[in-house]
């Protein structure tokens, strides 16, 4: 028992340290140079592509994938009946960030919605299948608040 609390107590706080730290992404640009079409990272060359300016292209990128971030944490960690609802709003992100990413689209965001149906369904299991593994999580910490509650009313 002593060992799934910890366990519970770490993961929330990540979770929670990931969702505070998130907002920052967004201004990651600002450190780029604005007359770099490239730039070298520790996970490769970003290179600025149909934005020409490697700047342009990681506020582009971080715009799209800061919302999605967000989204799909509050999907996995969502207990209500409506949440699936947010799958809507993140299969639009996803596709907008795709189109980021291959960057040799002239107009962003205008893709053809119907093509965010076979990524999404890919999508949808991988997220089910990680909410049905942190859901056990999230009903022991509310079963555990349930019972401290009732035990707490008894006294």
């Amino acid at each position: 028992m002593k060992k799934n609390k910890k366990t519970s107590l770490l993961l929330g706080s990540l979770i929670t340290l990931i969702i505070c730290i998130s907002p920052y992404l967004l201004y990651i640009h600002n450190n780029i140079p604005d007359d770099l079409t490239e730039i070298e990272t520790f996970l490769g060359t970003i290179k600025g592509g149909y934005y020409q300016l490697a700047q342009t292209y990681v506020y582009f990128f971080f715009s799209k994938f800061v919302p999605l971030f967000l989204l799909i944490i509050w999907f996995i960690t969502n207990k209500h009946w409506w949440v699936h609802a947010i799958l809507i709003p993140i299969s639009v992100y996803l596709f907008q960030l795709i189109s980021v990413i291959y960057d040799s689209e002239e107009f962003l965001d205008e893709i053809e919605f119907i093509y965010t149906i076979p990524i999404l369904v890919i999508i949808i299991l991988i997220l089910y299948y990680l909410r049905s593994k942190l859901s056990i999580y999230i009903q022991a910490v509310d079963l555990k608040k349930e019972m401290d509650e009732t035990m707490g009313s008894d006294f």
